[in-house]
């Protein structure tokens, strides 16, 4: 019973920040923008969120209080929407190819941290500690991160905001077919702009759950593949919000249970470790059905 309990909380915990980053690409994809660059967007909240939290520490001596994670939370996302903005820029003014623009900032989140923390702690892959955390949520049988319930409840948000808003009816239109929504007075270049930003600032939040929620230190390449995943579950989840809790569900409960085999003698390590992204390839490969994309994504808009 307490190993069900254990690979209930550690699949939650992992499905967290696949399931912030999906639904951020689910706006973006959903508006016609691929948005191959959420792991970066990760990395970058994730650095900005613990950065934060740690300069506000030692600028007032280690105070402990309530309200400093929720500011570095707040920078993860800004962060995370400036970074979202750069890649819209690329991928709506300039019309850059949407997956180089993409792979251009994954590859700056690798080296842009780096570049900070040697400065601050004259180092090139952690953070100092931080001991402001987000608050967890004791749940009867365990604790969780608060972040880990906001995400869950913005499934039927996001739901709601997408299927029975007339905000929600423009953006599905733009991604679908982007000059009829023109014709019928859609600013299409505007929606799309904020979808990639809001897609941005989710990734970024997801970030700040990995630095200042999950762990509390900034590490290097911590979202260990995250945002490829996060896409992996959009694909899978049909690119709507239920489906991708169902799908980032499953590819967190993968992460769980190969975390639970690590140090046992069931399966070699290498395969322990390969597993969630065993499944992720499956996925993309067709495995398990196919999905039908927004007709108009990855496609640039000339108005």
């Amino acid at each position: 019973m307490e190993l069900v309990i254990a690979l209930f909380f550690s699949t939650l915990r992992q499905a967290t920040p696949l399931l912030l980053t999906a639904l951020g690409g689910l706006f973006s994809e959903r508006s016609g923008v691929v948005n191959i660059a959420l792991e970066g967007m990760i990395l970058f909240g994730a650095a900005a969120a613990a950065i934060t939290v740690n300069r506000i520490e030692v600028a007032t001596g280690g105070l402990e209080a309530f309200w400093i994670p929720w500011v570095g939370l707040l920078v993860g996302a800004i962060v995370g929407g400036l970074v979202g903005l750069i890649h819209a820029i690329a991928s709506i003014k300039y019309r850059a190819d949407q997956i180089v623009s993409g792979t251009a900032i994954n590859i700056a989140a690798l080296g842009a941290p780096s570049i900070v923390l040697q400065v601050l702690y004259n180092n090139t892959s952690t953070s100092q500690e931080v001991n402001n955390r987000l608050p967890l949520v004791n749940l009867g049988i365990g604790e969780v991160s608060i972040l880990v319930l906001i995400a869950f409840l913005l499934v039927p948000v996001v739901w709601w905001v997408l299927f029975k808003t007339p905000w929600g009816l423009r953006l599905r239109a733009v991604g679908e077919h982007p000059e009829a929504a023109e014709t019928m007075g859609v600013n299409v270049i505007r929606m799309r702009y904020t979808a990639v930003i809001l897609s941005g600032m989710l990734a970024g939040i997801a970030g700040a759950y990995l630095s200042i929620g999950f762990l509390n230190q900034f590490i290097r390449a911590m979202s260990a593949g995250a945002g490829f995943i996060a896409l992996a579950a959009l694909i899978f989840g049909k690119w709507h919000p239920f489906g991708v809790l169902g799908a980032t569900l499953l590819f967190g409960f993968a992460q769980a249970l190969a975390i639970q085999l690590q140090g046992g003698n069931v399966l070699p390590a290498t395969i322990v470790q390969a597993l969630p992204f065993i499944l992720t390839m499956l996925v993309l490969a067709g495995f398990i059905g196919r999905s039908r994309p927004p007709a108009a994504v990855g496609k640039p808009y000339d108005k």
